[in-house]
């Protein structure tokens, strides 16, 4: 492989502290004021996931003190950035969460990137018709016995590569087609998504048990590496965490 690395981190939400200490106070401030519980709960593990990854990644605490350091802000699309110490950091970030679980991947330099992770749970006849392309449909229903695998599988590729566009769901998925490639490396198996534009967003996806993993990016990559192995999203299970908070 001859493309950049990829670094990423999976943090639960077992991991994260109750107290602010490593939020800024404009930070601590914004996310106490999101009114649902769900949401705010999700944006924490979220921040504490990219803080722990941009600090592993530059080589600084990634303790609470350096945690104060990092500040994930949000550009006008809404794409994350990375910053340390008020400055740029020198890297780009994607985040994503899903079932008390969040992941951050970074990418060095400015290069666009994304990541999405998904569940692999049941999905209905009708959500591959209405979100997919035609050849996406075909492939799911010539296995049919991995139809929720590969349904979840290419909603996450579509997501990292509209993350990569910085537009998110806003943009119609079926403007972007994912063929899943040979060639596996390690754990990790290629992909490639192509949006109606003809651009080509390389990528890659793995499992973990009940969670499928993809990163893509503007650019060819290497097959990411976790900064803690073995990652816990290897043994991971979903939760609700939210839904405790809301009954305490």
């Amino acid at each position: 492989m001859t493309g950049p690395g990829v670094s990423w981190l999976a943090c639960g939400m077992r991991e994260v502290p109750a107290d602010n200490a490593w939020l800024q106070d404009p930070e601590a401030a914004r996310l106490d004021s999101m009114t649902y519980t769900k949401r705010r709960t999700e944006a924490r593990l979220g921040r504490w996931t990219a803080k722990k990854t941009v600090a592993l990644v530059a080589g600084i605490d990634a303790g609470p003190r350096g945690k104060h350091r990092v500040v994930i802000r949000n550009a006008p699309d809404g794409a994350p950035q990375a910053f340390i110490d008020g400055r740029p950091a020198p890297m780009t970030i994607a985040m994503t969460d899903r079932a008390d679980w969040a992941v951050c991947a970074t990418l060095d330099g400015q290069r666009r990137i994304g990541c999405d992770l998904e569940l692999v749970e049941a999905r209905s006849d009708r959500f591959v018709r209405d979100y997919f392309t035609a050849a996406e449909r075909e492939l799911v229903a010539s296995r049919y016995g991995e139809k929720d695998v590969l349904a979840n599988l290419i909603w996450s590729a579509k997501e990292s590569a509209l993350k990569v566009l910085r537009t998110g769901l806003r943009r119609d998925t079926r403007s972007v087609e994912v063929d899943l490639l040979e060639g596996a490396h390690g754990d990790w198996s290629p992909l490639r998504v192509t949006g109606d534009d003809g651009r080509v967003f390389p990528g890659w996806w793995v499992r973990y048990g009940e969670f499928v993993l993809t990163v893509a990016a503007e650019i060819a990559i290497n097959p990411p590496t976790s900064l803690v192995e073995p990652t816990p999203l290897a043994t991971a299970t979903p939760g609700h965490a939210w839904t405790q908070q809301m009954l305490s």
